[in-house]
């Protein structure tokens, strides 16, 4: 198997993953657990988990730097913590399927952010793709009331839009550490800094996880081992995997995919109401992402 076809097989897997997750989130926010704890439980669970797992992978895996593991943690704490609590807190007042909406225009960010910091060059194709995908989002934001599945659409929106900035740049930044270093050190020192961040915030925010009182069994358990399992773990296992072999522009075009899954999930449980304007929205956006992958798929050849 090439890299380029692990890459974008782990990137597939991982994003079905994150788009089940948008639904098992807004399942679980705020009833049975705050915005804030959530991002604990998720950022202390993948820290264990990683860590845990490096043991036994101590031997294949390459030591990180002092320099590293001190520019990890930071990382670890601005964006890993941030895309998190940007994302929770988003979905608290809107829909699965707006939050996938911002989530998908990823590739946007990063090829604006590439492009600011001279890594990308502007083509015409990128850059009709990208007004295309802002166009969708602010479809979105424009025509989104408060109902019954939404309190504030507005603010969770803003917030998810948040999280897709910051989510964007963190591609980017660990992007350049898996070029030296393995996946699990990646993830085992970043997510130990958001951890470290995510504490303090959950306890001065208020500690509020009714979850955590109900049996193994229940449904918002279950719900929530899910959550921690996979996309809080196993998914960034995967991305990582993807970077490795794939753009940073690439990785984000996978949003694509959390925006079918949770778009799918969310109509069939009840999550959104169906509206033209929301199909129009992620018409464009799926456009748009077809558009920055047609002309990065001729700027980057396979990589074995």
């Amino acid at each position: 198997m090439n890299g380029k076809v692990k890459g974008n097989l782990a990137m597939f897997i991982s994003k079905v993953f994150s788009g089940f997750n948008e639904n098992a989130l807004r399942y679980l926010l705020p009833q049975y657990m705050s915005a804030c704890t959530g991002v604990f439980l998720r950022t202390g669970f993948a820290t264990l988990f990683f860590w845990v797992l490096g043991l036994f992978r101590h031997r294949a895996a390459v030591a990180a730097t002092l320099r590293q593991r001190v520019g990890l943690l930071l990382l670890g704490m601005t964006c890993v913590f941030g895309y998190m609590f940007f994302l929770l807190k988003g979905l608290t007042y809107t829909t699965p399927v707006s939050s996938s909406i911002f989530l998908s225009l990823q590739p946007a960010c990063v090829f604006l952010i590439c492009l600011c910091i001279g890594r990308e060059k502007a083509t015409v194709i990128k850059v009709a793709g990208i007004a295309v995908g802002i166009g969708g989002a602010l479809v979105c934001v424009l025509t989104q009331k408060s109902s019954d599945v939404a309190s504030d659409p507005m603010l969770g929106n803003m917030f998810c839009a948040g999280s897709t900035l910051v989510y964007s740049i963190y591609l980017i930044i660990s992007k350049q550490f898996l070029r030296t270093l393995d996946n699990v050190t990646v993830s085992k020192w970043s997510f130990l800094g958001a951890m470290l961040v995510a504490l303090p915030v959950a306890l001065f925010s208020g500690w509020d996880a009714p979850v955590l009182k109900m049996g193994v069994m229940s449904v918002p358990m279950l719900v929530l081992l899910f959550v921690l399992v996979f996309p809080s773990s196993v998914s960034y296992l995967l991305i990582d995997t993807g970077l490795k072999y794939l753009s940073a522009t690439v990785v984000s075009l996978y949003g694509s995919v959390i925006l079918i899954v949770a778009s799918v999930a969310s109509y069939i449980f009840g999550q959104d109401h169906f509206s033209w304007w929301q199909i129009v929205a992620i018409a464009m956006i799926v456009l748009s992402m077809y558009m920055v992958e047609s002309q990065e798929s001729r700027e980057h050849p396979v990589q074995r």
